[in-house]
């Protein structure tokens, strides 16, 4: 009976570690904005499955959300900038160079416009000035339709936070572009 038990018992926590479906993990800062924003007591968020965006190693998640009007989407990830003096120009990476990070969020409406746009997490020693929340407002509004975020034209520069303000605004014309390819193609699915 003993043996029974404990074969069952291994059976069961093998398919649990081994069977489990992705955990989702949302932090306090997404969470708190998204109540904010739209005065939404329990929003429901689940993962939306971007092209791409299975790997475990990605550095950022979408989440759709539920029950929140206006936001229906959000992003939540982790830009990782050279440290300074660290690159030869601002927005490019080599992989044996150490990195600084900071971590951030975007809050798009049902046509993928941006709501809001905040760092949450600052790691780097220089730029701490993109986490004002007058410089994130430049953001608000874009939808990656028809331009993009450009620093020094449509984005102010920061004098000594240049890595992290191209750094911020690379990732969000990514990001914002990769969510209205999807709502465009995806559109009559959803």
């Amino acid at each position: 009976m003993s043996k029974l038990i404990l074969l069952l018992g291994l059976h069961f926590g093998l398919l649990n570690a081994f069977g489990q479906n992705e955990q989702l993990t949302i932090p306090k800062a997404l969470l708190t904005e998204i109540k904010k924003l739209s005065q939404a007591k329990a929003p429901a968020l689940s993962i939306l499955k971007m092209p791409g965006s299975d790997d475990k190693n990605a550095p950022g998640r979408f989440l759709k959300v539920d029950n929140a009007a206006p936001v229906s989407y959000s992003y939540n990830g982790r830009v990782k900038c050279c440290r300074a003096g660290g690159c030869n120009a601002p927005h490019v990476a080599r992989l044996t160079e150490e990195f600084e990070f900071f971590d951030y969020l975007i809050l798009y409406d049902n046509n993928g416009k941006i709501l809001k746009v905040k760092v949450y997490n600052y790691e780097a020693t220089h730029g701490q000035e993109i986490t004002l929340r007058k410089w994130l407002g430049q953001f608000i509004g874009f939808d990656a339709s028809t331009t993009r975020m450009v620093v020094g034209k449509n984005v102010d520069s920061i004098s000594g936070a240049t890595i992290s303000v191209h750094g911020i605004t690379d990732d969000i014309n990514y990001n914002t572009r990769l969510l209205r390819t999807f709502l465009t193609n995806n559109i009559s699915k959803l």
